[in-house]
């Protein structure tokens, strides 16, 4: 997932920055049997709303994964190196990944089927996901018995306190900062102030915020309501950390694990060895598997370097995966087509969503009528073909993810799923009764290859309609600077969003909330609507997960339908590929890549 949000350059290029991102439309990919198949079985894999577990479903160990045995050696070929593995500075997924396997923290997410598609939220470290009595103000976790640090010393309720506390400190700069907002009840980066060196200088949280009355229970106490706190728990970014072996900006190279496996060896930009944690003990996780003895890593290795060892399988190929690399945009096509192939690939959906952003903040773009012929006429076929076709995309209806609660697969206003080619004729008429005939339209976009290909032929269709569009270029490593800047004088532009956990509580707040307008914010349409605000403030006291996700994807349905703001373009999808010798091998929804938990060697 990309930082702050994951906003990630995904949107700049699916294939090139795959890594750092947590995943049958008509024309425009490959119009084949194979490929339609692949479609339905995608569309199949919708999120259901994910609960949160009591104290049963949070027992280990986890339920078998059919046909595992244990033993053996895996290498793992990724295109990047590790650049944190201090939990409190992951936000990305390639290290939330390799997280599953080294971190744990006070509750995870339990795959509650053998495709990765079904979760809930259970007591990881906590014998639940936790308790709340006046609806989402206090919870209360309790720590399950014999719980151990790799070094075999016990996991207490100082180290929570700690870690939650070390996140203040001003070292700590890469993670998520929703817990630290919430207990400081301040948005931004002022929540520092609340304990501005972290725990390193004898200051502590007090016990009106955090509370840790015996070694075993952790109460925390928020001044609004936060029904999300167990799915922000699960967060790679919030995992236990140490108290004893806490080692500040050291940590991020050499830190304290508690899962099923801890850190032989690593060189950074070189290498990885990862060995068993004998004092992980699959009683205590109802989450993760320790199957595989060692797992080597080695880095550099691009998409069409990994592709092509696993396509060769021979030696130790055949024993390969990868957990982030998908497979190469020239392969995809064939691997997915290849029926020998079909036991040794797995595909889902990324979390992320594009969006043509038509940006409220320009005159032109006040008038409704406006918006709609835009929405309208815009093509869905040149985003979607510039990325892979339909292996990699699918046309998008709304703006909540495959991968969320609450996504409804058939809403479609604009009839983008039916016609991804745009309606101008429609457009043109909308655009007529406005009186905006031949209106400038000075759309925004990125200068990657996919960038120039898809923004030459969506300016295209807007002019069938009747716009005049000037194509400005904007370059690929500020872009998101730029169209996050309030006035950056683009009618319109495109992004790309997905959800730090599978509520869109994470996406509708921070991309559509107008009062969180500003330079640098993500709320790139500058949408103030009164209705929308009220909503945000009215759904965040929901406690109930699948109440909320129905009243969240009303909101994304009146922002798309009604205010016309955000015009959806496509869900990201991505396609892994492992040796003949690995089993287990299943693309998990919430990972948004291939769960290294369930992995074995046949």
């Amino acid at each position: 997932m990309g930082k702050g949000g994951r906003h990630a350059y995904a949107a700049i290029s699916l294939f090139a920055a795959g890594a750092l991102v947590l995943t049958g439309c008509s024309e425009g990919g490959s119009k084949n049997e194979a490929g339609d198949k692949q479609g339905k079985k995608d569309a199949q894999r919708q999120q259901a709303s994910i609960e949160f577990g009591d104290a049963k479903a949070s027992t280990g160990p986890a339920a078998e994964v059919p046909g595992a045995k244990p033993g053996g050696t895996v290498t793992v070929l990724q295109r990047d190196s590790y650049a944190h593995l201090d939990p409190a500075q992951i936000y990305v997924s390639d290290e939330g990944s390799l997280s599953s396997l080294l971190h744990r923290g006070l509750t995870g997410y339990k795959a509650t089927s053998d495709d990765g598609s079904k979760h809930e939220v259970v007591g990881d470290l906590a014998t639940d996901s936790g308790t709340t009595t006046d609806g989402g103000k206090t919870w209360k976790f309790t720590l399950k018995d014999g719980v151990k640090w790799a070094d075999g010393t016990a996991i207490t309720s100082a180290d929570v306190r700690h870690t939650f506390e070390r996140q203040f400190a001003a070292f700590v700069s890469n993670g998520p900062t929703y817990i630290q907002q919430w207990l400081a009840n301040t948005p931004g980066t002022a929540y520092r102030k609340l304990l501005p060196d972290g725990p390193y200088k004898g200051k502590h949280l007090p016990d009106t915020i955090l509370q840790t009355p015996d070694a075993k229970t952790v109460v925390f106490k928020f001044k609004e309501p936060k029904p999300d706190l167990p799915y922000a728990l699960a967060m790679a970014g919030y995992s236990i950390v140490s108290e004893k072996k806490d080692t500040k900006e050291k940590y991020d190279k050499a830190p304290m694990t508690a899962g099923p496996y801890k850190i032989q060896d690593f060189k950074s930009g070189k290498s990885m060895t990862l060995v068993k944690n004998t004092n992980w003990t699959a009683a205590t996780d109802p989450i993760r598997h320790q199957y595989v003895n060692q797992f080597n890593f080695v880095f550099n290795k691009q998409y069409e370097d990994s592709t092509k060892a696993l396509l060769d399988d021979a030696g130790v190929n055949a024993t390969s995966v990868s957990f982030n690399n998908q497979v190469d945009a020239g392969n995809l096509s064939k691997v997915l087509r290849d029926p020998a192939l079909k036991g040794r690939t797995a595909s889902g959906y990324q979390p992320y969503v594009g969006q043509m952003n038509i940006n409220l903040s320009q005159p032109e773009m006040q008038d409704k009528k406006v918006r709609e012929a835009i929405a309208y006429a815009l093509p869905i076929t040149p985003f979607v073909r510039a990325y892979g076709g339909n292996d990699a995309m699918e046309v998008a209806g709304g703006l909540i993810s495959p991968t969320v609660s609450g996504y409804n697969p058939s809403f479609d206003p604009f009839g983008k799923k039916k016609k991804p080619a745009g309606d101008p004729e429609k457009a043109k008429a909308l655009l007529k009764e406005a009186g905006k005939e031949g209106l400038k339209l000075t759309f925004g976009y990125i200068n990657s290859p996919e960038g120039q290909q898809y923004s030459t032929a969506m300016a295209a269709g807007l002019q069938k309609a009747g716009f005049n569009v000037q194509r400005q270029e904007i370059p690929a490593e500020t872009y998101y600077d730029q169209v996050s800047k309030v006035k950056n004088n683009f009618d319109i532009f495109h992004t790309a969003w997905g959800a730090d956990w599978p509520s869109a509580s994470t996406v509708i707040p921070p991309l559509y909330d107008g009062r969180g307008i500003q330079d640098g914010a993500s709320n790139y349409s500058h949408i103030n609507d009164p209705k929308v605000n009220a909503d945000i403030d009215r759904i965040n006291k929901i406690t109930d997960p699948v109440k909320a996700a129905e009243e969240w994807n009303k909101v994304n349905e009146y922002i798309v339908k009604d205010v016309v703001s955000n015009v959806p373009t496509a869900y990201y999808k991505q396609t892994q590929i492992a040796g003949s010798k690995i089993g287990g091998f299943v693309y998990d929804d919430v990972l948004g890549g291939v769960d290294p938990r369930r992995l074995f060697v046949k």
